[in-house]
């Protein structure tokens, strides 16, 4: 009979410990879990601090006693691991100072990570919680329901995010603090300003580029310093400002472990040991685009790790895959999402790359109830499709996903104009946002298409910048410097343009990128060097706020 310990529960140990149930049904199969719970939806966690999720069960997937009736798996709670022996394929556990040996002829970690711990002075405040754990949700929503009115959330990345969106929901005043230049530090900046717009229209004050310095007890209650000398009382501190694998256990048996801490393994999670495999948010992973090695930690690649893993421990499988890191995050009535690289990592791994960008409707225009998406793209110049990212009220979880599945199936960025996809008035558009980022790749990448990236200033003393939309957007705001001829015009203004320009390459932009792209066409065609404004108004709007004027 295969003995196989896996250590940690929840996302990765229990997807390994389930599969590898259906491959063998003989195996003795045991987990050892330190928590209380061994199977929660710890994505849900802060849903239930809001009240959305109504029953704190709802968020108990599985018990000890279900897991033995259902799957014949020995659960251990309340069980700490605290030594791995590998030459005698044992495991030390202890509970409540008894201590027990078990032997394994397959091991599983899966201990998860750490809430990051930085050294502000104060943090041990009795009121400063972290959201990782179904006690972590209970006290919170005890706090948050007993008569707590002030919060502050350090860190906002996924967790710090929803945390503040549901302790506003749950009737708080919330302000969050970001080290980092702008909230959700793994977007771009022009993604990231619709968050801290969502943010701030429903209240929470968003403090970014600053870090808690100090938290002091006010009368039983926590008060946060800030870099900028800045104070806010709170009755609730949220920690939130990353996490660090749980690799200790790991890295004093003598397994590979990176130098931030992460357990090596290789395509089937197995680790420098031949019988022991890792999992989970304390494994690392190769990403798809950057080739950085970390943690990925997101449910998805944890589920699909405990699977592989369980594959491998019975010699069949498949491989798997780098990861994406494909996420959402919802803030409010605003959606996030991601795949692949960002500017920041395209950067710092030294890539070349264009970056495609549409403003378009979730569905049909003419349709009512049309949401703006915020959609960006950034492709090689092979055509790699690197990343995506995208923000809206609606329809951002399905576009994101669909470039998801064409960077894992190896499509490039103008192959995503011949997808064939769905398309109802109330459900898309003929030529979906998707396939338009698709367009401008093409259109890039054929050499009909120069583009202006909105990250890079605009100077007019050496630009000549063209505004082609019409009079009233001009007078509701537009680019100091610029000078407005709206597209119809464009044609027959050629050679006032050319006297205008004196020399200077042409940058040409309207509201969101279509007018501009008709009209750079129309400079082409008569032998000025011109290069539409990728993203339009809207983005120089956000990237270049200084520079626009009304």
């Amino acid at each position: 009979m295969r003995k196989v310990v896996v250590i940690g529960g929840v996302a990765g140990g229990m997807s390994a410990a389930a599969r590898l149930r259906r491959l063998d049904p003989t195996a003795r199969i045991t987990v050892v879990e330190q928590g209380a719970e061994v199977s929660f939806a710890n994505c849900g966690l802060p849903y239930y601090v809001s009240g959305e999720i109504p029953s704190r069960a709802d968020l108990l997937l599985h018990s000890p006693e279900s897991l033995a009736r259902t799957l014949g798996l020995e659960v251990r709670v309340h069980t700490r691991a605290t030594e791995i022996d590998r030459a005698a394929q044992t495991v030390t556990v202890e509970r409540g100072g008894d201590i027990q040996v078990l032997r394994y002829d397959a091991l599983v970690l899966a201990p998860g990570a750490y809430a990051v711990r930085p050294p502000i002075p104060g943090l041990d405040h009795p009121r400063v919680h972290t959201l990782r754990t179904v006690p972590d949700a209970d006290t919170m929503r005890a706090l948050a329901t007993s008569g707590a009115t002030k919060a502050v959330v350090l860190g906002a990345g996924f967790i710090g995010l929803e945390a503040a969106e549901a302790l506003t929901h749950a009737g708080l005043q919330v302000a969050v603090i970001e080290a980092a230049p702008h909230v959700l530090p793994m977007v771009d900046p022009e993604i990231a300003w619709y968050v801290r717009d969502a943010l701030n229209r429903h209240g929470v004050a968003v403090h970014e580029g600053v870090a808690a310095t100090q938290i002091d007890d006010v009368d039983g209650r926590p008060q946060v310093t800030l870099s900028d000398g800045a104070t806010i009382d709170a009755d609730l501190v949220v920690l939130s400002v990353g996490v660090r694998p749980r690799s200790e256990l790991a890295a004093a048996a003598g397994l590979s472990v990176t130098e931030h801490g992460a357990i090596v393994v290789d395509e089937h999670q197995r680790t420098s040991d031949p019988h022991i495999w890792a999992v989970g948010d304390a494994s690392a992973s190769i990403h798809a685009i950057t080739g950085a090695t970390g943690p990925v930690a997101l449910a998805t690649p944890a589920n699909r790790g405990g699977r592989v893993a369980a594959d491998s421990i019975m010699g069949v499988g498949r491989p798997a895959p780098k990861p994406l890191g494909t996420a959402i995050v919802r803030v409010f009535d605003t959606a996030v999402g991601m795949t692949g690289a960002s500017r920041r990592s395209l950067e710092q791994s030294g890539r070349d790359f264009h970056t495609a960008r549409t403003h378009s409707g979730h569905h049909a225009g003419y349709y009512p109830g049309a949401e703006t998406m915020h959609l960006l793209l950034h492709f090689a110049p092979d055509g790699q499709i690197l990343g995506a990212q995208g923000v809206g009220k609606e329809g951002i979880d399905k576009r994101i996903d669909v470039i998801a599945t064409g960077a894992r199936a190896g499509l490039r960025a103008d192959d995503l104009v011949d997808l064939d996809l769905s398309y109802a008035p109330p459900f898309g558009a003929a030529k979906d946002p998707v396939m338009m980022l698709g367009m401008i790749a093409d259109n890039v990448l054929v050499g009909g298409l120069r583009q202006h990236d909105p990250v890079d200033p605009l100077d007019p003393d050496t630009t000549f910048v063209l505004d082609v939309r019409n009079q009233p957007e001009w007078d509701r705001g537009h680019l100091r410097g610029a000078t407005l001829i709206p597209q119809p015009l464009v044609a027959r203004s050629i050679d006032q343009i050319r006297d205008l320009a004196n020399g200077r390459p042409v940058a040409v932009h309207c509201a969101s990128g279509f007018r501009s792209y008709l009209a750079t066409r129309t400079l082409m065609g008569a032998g000025i060097p011109a290069a539409n404004v990728s993203g339009g108004f809207m983005t120089l709007a956000v990237t270049q706020p200084d520079g626009v004027e009304s």
